[in-house]
C-alpha cells in the first residue's frame, strides 16, 4: 500500500531523531539510518536532497514546536515574569521530552554537518533571546522590573540558564533532566531579575 505524500519523510525524520537519542552520541550517516528505516540511501535521497536536509526537517519543527508555544504565552499571560516563568518551563519541558532534539539544540548533533545548520540553532536561539527581552519589558512596564534595568543581559542570562540545562542533559547520558531543580531554581532566578528593579 503505497504511503500518503509526506508520509514516509515524516517516518525518516521520526527515525533520526530517534537515533540521536542514542546517550552515547554517535554520528549518525546516511547508510545507518537507511538500515534503520530497511530501505537504500537511494531511497532516503528520493525524500531529501541531502542529510543537512533532513536536520533541516528537525530544527523547522523545533522552532514550529516552540515558537508556537512562546508566541501564546506571549499574547495569553498578561504578566511579564510569568511569561518568563512559562517559557523557561517550556524549553526545559521541550528538550525533557525530546532527547533527540537536545542534542540538535546544543549542535551536538551538528559536529560535522553544513555549517548553516549551526546558523540556523545560533538564530533561534536569539529569537528566543528576544522573547524573553520582551517579556522582561513587559514586566517593567508593570513595575515589577526598574524601567532602567538591563534587559539584553538578563534575557541573556536566562538563555544560558536554559542551554546550560540542555547541556547537562545531553552530556549526562539523558540521566539529568532539566526539570529536575525547576522548582527550587525559578524563585533564585526570579529573585536575581527582581533585584534588578532597586538598582
Amino acid at each position: 500500500m503505497a504511503s500518503k505524500p509526506g508520509e514516509r519523510r515524516l517516518q525518516i525524520l521520526q527515525t533520526l531523531a530517534g537515533m540521536l537519542e542514542s546517550p552515547h552520541g554517535e554520528k549518525i550517516t546516511t547508510a545507518a539510518l537507511a538500515a534503520r528505516l530497511a530501505c537504500s540511501e537511494a531511497a532516503l535521497y528520493r525524500h531529501f536532497a541531502s542529510k543537512a536536509q533532513m536536520y533541516d526537517g528537525l530544527i523547522e519543527f523545533i522552532e514550529q514546536s516552540l515558537f508556537g508555544v512562546i508566541n501564546r504565552i506571549a499574547s495569553e499571560e498578561p504578566d511579564g515574569l510569568r511569561q518568563v516563568e512559562a517559557m523557561l518551563g517550556l524549553l526545559l519541558n521541550f528538550a525533557q521530552k525530546n532527547r533527540g532534539m537536545t542534542r540538535v539544540l546544543i549542535g551536538d548533533a551538528l559536529v560535522h554537518e553544513n555549517d548553516r545548520l549551526q546558523q540556523r540553532i545560533n538564530a533561534l536561539l536569539d529569537k528566543v533571546e528576544a522573547a524573553l527581552k520582551q517579556a522582561l519589558r513587559v514586566a517593567a512596564t508593570q513595575g515589577t522590573l526598574a524601567e532602567h534595568a538591563d534587559f539584553a543581559a538578563l534575557a541573556n542570562l536566562l538563555r544560558c540558564y536554559a542551554v546550560g540545562r540542555w547541556e547537562q542533559y545531553a552530556r549526562s547520558g539523558f540521566s539529568r533532566e532539566p526539570l529536575a531543580q525547576w522548582s527550587q531554581q525559578w524563585p533564585m532566578l526570579y529573585c536575581t531579575c527582581l533585584s534588578q528593579a532597586s538598582r
